[in-house]
């Protein structure tokens, strides 16, 4: 079977799920290095979890890997991605709503034959929302429930003066198109840029974000309506060491990256 090098942006509460899978041993898959801000702190936390990695920078990737998998703030998303890309290769993208502002970087993967791969993530049924986009979609919403301390920080809630603390009850605050929403929310909502780019686009898909001190995992809701089929799934993912993103994200990249190389892949 020929290997697959793996090259991973970002060690944080991710990138390490990846690390330690890809070190266990995963058929066709080897980790090959990773890219981090703070290498001291991540070679500190390699050494213990006795994973041999070499820490290098992101524009050395294509020398060593042949997959990038981007899972590290979405400010550095180009950084990763670009290289890559230049090298006619393939990166696997997190921060999907920081794709949304760089088209570019879709039109470097058609002009170099490189691939970028966007996985479900956390949210579920974006087979069935790529399969009624091959004919045609009337609609597309999303609703989020997210804990407050989930949401903290977000650029929207600070442009906007809208404080999350001593909140008792659920507060909707934003509504608007999946753009709007990974502008304002970029830690918080890829998982509105991944069903756009699945669907009818950003401008086109709709977007609720709320904060509910009563949920204590982060909920998404998508409502689909289209030429062939009307569905609603909901998803409530439990949060991760960092309550921004759910534990089955990186699962659902563990899951992409086995198809790679599977004799049997399911779903489409």
């Amino acid at each position: 079977m020929a290997m697959t090098r793996v090259a991973i942006g970002g060690l944080g509460a991710i990138g390490r799920v990846l690390a330690r899978r890809l070190a266990d041993g995963m058929p066709g898959l080897t980790l090959a290095c990773a890219a981090v801000r703070d290498q001291e702190k991540a070679r500190a936390w390699l050494d213990a979890e006795r994973i041999a990695c070499p820490l290098i920078e992101p524009d050395a990737f294509p020398e060593h890997a042949d997959l990038a998998i981007e899972c590290a703030p979405a400010a550095v998303l180009e950084r990763i991605c670009r290289p890559m890309l230049e090298a006619g290769k393939r990166v696997m993208v997190l921060s999907a709503g920081a794709l949304l502002p760089r088209p570019e970087l879709i039109e470097l993967a058609k002009a170099r034959g490189g691939q970028i791969i966007v996985p479900t993530g956390a949210l579920l049924g974006l087979d069935a929302v790529t399969a009624a986009a091959e004919g045609q979609i009337h609609s597309v919403r999303m609703i989020t429930r997210k804990p407050p301390r989930g949401l903290v920080g977000a650029p929207y809630l600070e442009a906007n003066g809208i404080s999350l603390e001593g909140l008792n009850g659920p507060k909707r605050v934003f509504a608007g198109s999946a753009r709007e929403a990974a502008a304002g929310f970029p830690a918080n909502v890829n998982v509105a840029a991944a069903l756009s780019l699945a669907g009818i686009g950003a401008d086109r898909t709709s977007m609720e974000i709320w904060a509910d001190p009563s949920v204590e995992r982060n909920c998404h809701t998508i409502e689909i309506d289209s030429d062939s089929a009307r569905f609603t799934v909901s998803i409530e993912n439990i949060p991760s060491e960092n309550p921004r993103t759910g534990r089955i994200t990186a699962l659902s990249v563990l899951a992409a990256l086995r198809k790679i190389h599977t004799p049997l892949r399911v779903g489409s």
